[in-house]
């Protein structure tokens, strides 16, 4: 018995100098490789994000059609000649929009929808100081901002599309429902083409 307790220590202690021995040139150079790894998927996230921006998909739309809530009478937006326009009216073109309605302290100007941060948006903003009723700004990041009413304002947005504001528009946008169930208000974002 005592024989077989100091073979195996012998041969634990025979294994662990082995490893020893074996980790240190191998452990460096493992370690280089996974440096190497590190420098391989940093720079193909680099080339995924170029080749992402690459693939947003283009459109040549000039406007959208937007309902304030599911069953909203549907109004036109014409769109800006712009990057920013065109990557959203490129990604609705995909697939239709559905977003929740948000305001600042209850706003009586605006109203403002969060875009999934999965979509890359280009942002061409300047300052604004003056919004109009019917005015659609992109606001950096991933936000459209909705202004229903004449606002002095200071923000840096990029000008995507103007909605003729009419007093059926603004009663549509005032007045959309709250989801059943939900406890908000929803835009629906289409291809206007």
């Amino acid at each position: 018995m005592k024989k077989k307790f100091v073979a195996i220590i012998g041969m634990l202690l025979v294994l662990g100098m082995a490893m020893t021995g074996c980790s240190g040139p191998s452990g460096s150079s493992e370690s280089g490789s996974a440096e190497e790894s590190n420098r391989v998927s940093s720079s193909q996230t680099s080339g995924q994000n170029r080749e992402e921006s690459d693939n947003i998909p283009g459109s040549n739309a000039t406007e959208l059609t937007v309902q304030f809530g599911d069953n909203g009478e549907p109004f036109v937006m014409h769109l800006e000649d712009n990057s920013t326009a065109a990557a959203i009216a490129g990604y609705v073109g995909t697939t239709d929009w559905r977003l929740p309605v948000y305001s600042y302290d209850e706003s009586d100007v605006m109203e403002y929808y969060d875009i999934p941060s999965r979509y890359e948006i280009p942002d061409n903003s300047e300052t604004v100081t003056e919004a109009h009723a019917g005015e659609v700004y992109y606001s950096d990041p991933n936000r459209i901002v909705l202004y229903y009413h004449d606002a002095q304002i200071n923000e840096e947005y990029t000008l995507i599309g103007i909605f003729e504001a009419t007093d059926a528009f603004v009663d549509a946008v005032e007045n959309n429902p709250v989801l059943e169930g939900w406890g908000n208000q929803i835009v629906v974002i289409r291809d206007g083409e």
